[in-house]
């Protein structure tokens, strides 16, 4: 997800989608550690994305 994306997103659908990159990122993170994941930088991708939702919500706030 690009930064730029989530300004043409309404407030509502930005929030589904953070809670829906939370759930993934846990799942992701349980089947790491249980050595069942194949695509590891899959995580880290999702945290990143979670990161800009919340910077952007932050900014967004100001």
């Amino acid at each position: 997800m690009k930064y730029k994306e989530l300004k043409t997103k309404p407030e509502g659908e930005i929030r589904n989608l953070l809670a829906e990159l939370r759930d993934e990122a846990h799942d992701l993170a349980v089947k790491g550690r249980l050595n069942q994941l194949k695509d590891t930088h899959k995580l880290k991708q999702v945290k990143k994305d979670i990161a800009r939702i919340m910077t952007f919500m932050g900014r967004k706030e100001k």
